[in-house]
């Protein structure tokens, strides 16, 4: 999987992805992610990326001519890609559209900056908008990390179990159960007897309750797509969900 980020910001980054999971995940060439400063498009001797909205308003809009050339100059080289911009009015980021994006071999992540790009670039460019969230950033560059790091997760050989990413909260469409570990008792708190007894069987009971339980407290309207069998529904209707 190779990531081409288009950032004004290229050393953001440097430090993230020399720390963990992505770090091995380069290391292993199962990934590769390579910055492009945009300002390097530029034509004037100020570098300039963001001009003023025509209409008025506040704030700056990046404008198209560096965006133009830096996204038609990536797209000049194979593999094929596929183009990405984060907004919030883009599609939200989930795990099922982690899995769907795990598929391609190359994704371009165009970070915004101001107040948002030129509507010609989304129009021409861009094969899909993605929202990490219903709150504001100040540019596009965070995302492209929290993108990156949900993808990787998904590749093959990144993680040190291959279970660990189909166990991961979201996974089956449910928050994940409780953890616990050493000491079994910490500030007067046991870990759950259930936990300690050797019994698989029970255990993968307990935490599957304990998962259903959690979605329908913090989080109901999950359920609605979750991967649902007739044990786990009769169990949160005991609970007072009332889903089909």
């Amino acid at each position: 999987m190779l990531f081409d980020i288009v950032t004004i910001f290229p050393d953001f980054f440097d430090s993230p992805l020399k720390m963990g999971m992505i770090r091995k995940a380069i290391e292993k060439e199962v990934l590769k992610v390579k910055t492009t400063d945009l300002r390097n498009f530029t034509s004037d001797r100020h570098r300039t990326t963001d001009d003023r909205p025509y209409g008025g308003g506040e704030g700056m809009i990046m404008t198209p001519p560096p965006l133009s050339r830096a996204i038609t100059t990536l797209q000049s080289v194979p593999p094929e890609a596929k183009v990405v911009f984060f907004t919030p009015r883009g599609r939200v980021l989930n795990q099922e559209l982690a899995l769907e994006l795990s598929c391609q071999k190359r994704i371009i992540l165009i970070c915004g900056r101001y107040e948002g790009i030129d509507e010609r670039i989304q129009e021409r460019f861009c094969d899909l908008e993605i929202s990490i969230g219903d709150y504001v950033l100040s540019g596009g560059e965070t995302a492209a990390l929290v993108l990156i790091e949900v993808i990787t997760r998904l590749l093959p050989g990144v993680l040190g179990s291959p279970c660990s990413a189909e166990r991961d909260s979201f996974s089956d469409g449910l928050l994940e159960y409780p953890q616990y570990t050493r000491p079994r008792i910490f500030m007067d708190m046991e870990v759950p007897q259930v936990l300690v007894s050797g019994d698989h069987a029970l255990i993968a009971a307990w935490r599957r309750r304990r998962s259903l339980e959690t979605t329908f407290e913090r989080r109901p309207d999950l359920l609605g797509k979750a991967s649902l069998d007739d044990s786990d529904k009769e169990y949160l209707r005991s609970l007072g969900w009332e889903g089909d």
